[in-house]
């Protein structure tokens, strides 16, 4: 169900309205306005235009509170604003030393890592790079070339250039290396290089070992820095963890006055009076509202008014849901297609009814029903996740119809009904399996309630039109009903009446759905065309056959409930066939335990999303329209 809503608008002098928000809003569930919406003339009041002083310190609490583990441990202590704030300045002071230090140890660590990057690759070299830089005749590069040039260098140019190359790795896409050349001949050499793509790497001078032992040496030192910077970050902890419970408290009390400030932003504000007032707007349930009114009845700082006509107002009523725990994972499902608007009907008591059910006789047994049902129980007690509620709701149904189909677990005993072998002869359609006969009948059940649901959401949004005209209204019913009352009539061997029903009821609904758009507009006081006569009947000539095939449609997608009801049967059958137990031979259990869970596993993912399309394409679309916005309260915004 949807809970009532009423308009709620909160007065008060400008400087009363931390107190507003702490003692009030803070407290209540209200869903904010912005209240310059509802009031229609600006020349009285203005926005809210101040900064948010706390923006600075909210920032530093925010980085103080990251650093606080398991802040939900902390106990909360009294502090005022002024104490939080000087507090939180006190011990980022503390830690602001440490921060630059580790600042500047991590820099020193990053121009460690880019000198270990470049020397690495030469890890191999069997020279001091002292030696390399002091030579006098020769002259060196070192570098790195594409292997798909370094395979062309080997073939060609190696063996008649004037210089010797020292690979030290080789990666997939690179070979590093170095190399030498005589002087006299350098800048030619180092010419052919470059025509096979060689760049360069330059080696700072201040390294002059092996590559190997300076690669050492960076490591011990990057290993020192993070030893110091690990040092210091403990002593920040430290210094957390002493000061937590006291540190915890200051930073929620300032990221309450920090939110508390922001609710001025929607806020109206007096002009030119003596005293400045604010005025808050929103949605509260009616119930709260009272509470609300009758707590701010003796305070002399706020007006509290209280509005039960929501057409009253420019903005629309949010939606809150207030379902009974059993359903209330059937919600997610509702949300994930949208949320009812305030004057729609809450279909969450509707798809739970009709899920469960659909989802009972397609995935109709005992044994299987009953896993779904301890395995969605236990999920749900230990996540809390909606979709197990789901699953063990569905389950139940399984379980209900697996008894009556006579299967538990593929092994079959005595029942009502058996899916694979239950037949009934019917005029001009022969021997037809009786459950695609009830899945067609439950169909028509179904589609006729949406009609019904779709007629109460129309009078509940005072749509007399809706409510009568249209393939979904008074009309649409009359019509399908006695379609299908046809059918039923002739079906059971009574053709007359089903004659003289089809006569007198089959036209005249048809004749008004037909005209569905006059006659709304004359309910309306409107011109009851817009169009010329001509173009009105084709568009409601091909509108009505689109009705009808839509008609069809949607039972014959009902059959589908029936159908997977026979195919779940006869995969157990198969199961059973596989692990010997046909005939009365004693089953392989092992092969019944792992088909059963395949079974489970694939069909009962796919039962649950076909009926999920069902609820949504075949049942929604008839009667809701999903267009609602969320209740969401103030304080429960600012908490997240």
């Amino acid at each position: 169900m949807i809970e009532k809503m009423s308009f709620v608008t909160l007065a008060g002098p400008k400087s009363e309205i931390d107190s507003l928000v702490s003692h009030y809003l803070s407290r209540h569930d209200i869903h904010l306005e912005n209240a310059l919406t509802e009031f229609s003339s600006s020349d009285q009041f203005t926005t809210f235009t101040e900064e948010n002083p706390f923006q600075e310190i909210f920032r530093k609490s925010r980085e103080l509170l990251s650093l606080v583990k398991n802040p939900d441990s902390a106990k909360k202590s009294k502090l005022g604003i002024h104490a939080a704030e000087k507090f939180i300045q006190k011990i980022d002071e503390q830690l602001d030393e440490n921060r630059n230090k580790i600042s500047e140890l991590n820099e020193k660590k990053e121009a460690l890592y880019t000198d270990y990057e470049i020397l690495a690759p030469f890890k191999t070299l069997n020279y001091t790079l002292k030696r390399i830089q002091e030579m006098k005749f020769f002259q060196y590069r070192f570098g790195r070339i594409p292997v798909s040039s370094f395979d062309k260098f080997e073939t060609y140019l190696n063996p008649d250039i004037n210089a010797i190359f020292i690979s030290t790795l080789e990666e997939s896409e690179h070979v590093y290396g170095v190399f030498f050349a005589p002087t006299q001949y350098f800048e030619e050499v180092e010419k052919d290089f470059q025509n096979i793509h060689f760049d360069k790497i330059e080696i700072p001078k201040k390294y002059k070992d092996f590559p190997n032992k300076e690669c050492l040496r960076l490591s011990e030192k990057i290993n020192e820095l993070d030893e110091q910077i690990h040092s210091l970050e403990q002593e920040m902890s430290g210094i957390i963890e002493q000061n937590k419970d006291r540190l915890v408290s200051a930073i929620q009390n300032i990221e309450t006055a920090y939110n508390n400030f922001d609710v001025r932003k929607l806020s109206a504000v007096t002009r030119d009076s003596g005293v400045t007032f604010q005025v808050l707007c929103g949605w509260m349930t009616t119930k709260e509202a009272s509470k609300l009114q009758r707590e701010t009845d003796d305070d002399v700082n706020v007006v509290c008014i209280v509005s039960a006509d929501v057409d009253d107002h420019k903005t629309k009523p949010p939606t809150k849901l207030k379902n009974f725990r059993l359903i209330r994972p059937f919600e997610m499902f509702v949300k994930m297609y949208g949320l009812p608007n305030y004057n729609e009907f809450d279909p969450t008591l509707f798809l739970t009814i009709t899920y469960a059910f659909i989802f009972g006789i397609m995935f109709g047994d005992l044994g299987q029903g009953l896993c779904l049902v301890i395995g969605g129980a236990i999920l749900y007690k230990l996540k809390h996740l909606d979709i197990a509620g789901i699953v063990c709701a569905a389950g139940v149904f399984s379980c209900i119809f697996g008894a009556l189909f006579g299967s538990i677990f593929g092994f079959e005993f005595d029942s009502v009904i058996h899916p694979l072998h239950s037949m009934i002869e019917l005029p001009f359609l022969g021997n037809i399996n009786i459950v695609l006969v009830a899945a067609f009948l439950f169909g028509s059940f179904v589609i006729l309630s949406t009609m019904v649901l779709n007629i109460y959401n129309a009078i509940k949004q005072k749509n007399l039109g809706k409510a009568l005209f249209g393939p979904n209204a008074v009309t649409g019913f009359i019509f399908y009903a006695s379609v299908i009352g046809v059918i039923v009539l002739y079906m059971t061997g009574r053709p007359l009446p089903g004659t003289i029903l089809l006569t007198v009821m089959f036209g005249i609904p048809l004749i008004l759905i037909f005209l569905e758009t006059p006659l709304k507009n004359i309910l309306d006081k409107k011109k009851p065309l817009d169009e010329s006569v001509g173009i009105f009947a084709a568009t409601a000539f091909f509108e009505v056959f689109d009705y009808l095939i839509t008609y069809l449609s949607n039972a014959l997608s009902f059959l589908r409930i029936g159908v997977f009801a026979i195919s779940h049967a006869a995969m157990m059958q198969v199961v059973m066939t596989l692990a010997g137990a046909e005939n009365g031979g004693t089953p392989n259990i092992l092969v019944v335990i792992v088909g059963n869970i395949i079974v489970l596993a694939m069909e009962g993912l796919v039962v649950g999303i076909q009926v999920l399309r069902l609820e949504y394409y075949e049942i929604f679309g008839r009667f809701y329209e999903g267009n609602g916005r969320e209740f969401i309260p103030y304080r429960k915004k600012y908490k997240n």
